[in-house]
Parts: C-alpha cells; structure tokens; sequence
C-alpha cells in the first residue's frame, strides 16, 4: 500500500504541469490514475509493484524523471516494469506506433498488463474528449483520427492478450463502444 501511495504522489508531483490533449483538458494525473485502477483490479490487489508501475508508466518518457531516480525510490522491478512500456520519443510517432505494435507480444505479461490498460483509459478518454488537434480539417476530422487510434490499439491488445480477462474485457467494451459511437459497428471487437 505505501509503495503505491508513494508511487501517486510521485507521478501527481511529475506530471503536475500536464493535461490531457483533449477538449477537457484534465490533469494528466486522471490517466495514471485510471491505469492504476485497472491495474489493481485485474491483479485483485495482490501486485503493488505492477500498480506503481501503471502509475509511473509515462515518467520517463513525458517527464525529466531519470531511470536511476525511479530505480532509487520504487526499486529495479519497478524501473524494468517502466522501461518496458517507455517508447523512445527520439523517433517519430509513426515509428513508435509500428514498434510498438511490433514489440507488444513480446514483452512481460505485466507489461502487457500495462499497456492493456494504459490503451483502455486512453480510448476512453478519445471518447469523453478527443484531442483538440484532432478536429481540425489537416487531419480528415476528429472521427477519422480517432477510428485510427483505435484500430492502432487493437493491433497493441491483440498481441497483449493472454494476461488477463478482466483487462482484455475493459478494453474490448471500450472499443467496442468506441466504435459503435464513431459509426463503425462492423469493426472488430
């Protein structure tokens, strides 16, 4: 329990400056906590580190967090859990995107844990409220961008499958709905 208090405080003190690019703009700290949430629910509590991890899943990749940092106040698990689900933000996000889907069945199962739910609050949240940017003509609209985000995070839960029920349910119903929402009932999920 404390690991996972310490693990909030840290991630709400990190991304305190950060919102949500959508329309709402909510304080990014609602995302890792979401994560979190699913996180524990689908472990039954039983996996603190894999919580923390959910918490801290974007520290270094968003903020000036340093691995040694991490590893210093949550301990090598934790730091590996981390850096498993970091992308490199050196390349372009279409690169990242293809690597990402590339390296998805290959990572740990609480890897896969994590980015399951990681995808799930991040669908949720495209439909409460999409990205501004999103709207805009350059990109073909808010409904084309957001069908290509969830066909893109399908392609990551597909190959993330097999670690849990309970997470890979969440994220089905999510795009599910998604989907259904953005006129796209033949889709599968």
């Amino acid at each position: 329990m404390v690991l996972v208090a310490r693990a909030l405080e840290f991630a709400a003190r990190k991304h305190s400056a950060q919102r949500r690019k959508g329309l709402a703009a909510e304080p990014y700290v609602n995302h890792l906590a979401e994560v979190a949430l699913l996180l524990a629910v689908a472990c039954g509590g039983r996996d603190p580190e894999l919580v923390a991890a959910g918490l801290l899943h974007d520290t270094l990749e968003d903020t000036r967090t340093e691995a040694a940092e991490l590893e210093r106040e949550f301990g090598a698990g934790v730091l590996a859990l981390v850096r498993e689900v970091s992308d490199d933000k050196s390349l372009p996000r279409e690169e990242r995107r293809r690597l990402e889907v590339k390296r998805a069945g290959g990572r740990s199962a609480r890897a896969r844990m994590i980015e399951l739910a990681d995808k799930t609050s991040n669908l949720r949240s495209i439909l409460a409220s999409p990205p501004v940017g999103w709207a805009l003509a350059r990109y073909g609209g808010s409904r084309r961008r957001r069908l290509e985000y969830f066909r893109w995070a399908a392609q990551v839960a597909e190959r993330c499958r097999g670690v849990s029920a309970a997470l890979e349910a969440a994220f089905d119903r999510a795009c599910r709905e998604g989907l259904a929402k953005m006129g796209a009932p033949g889709e599968r999920r």
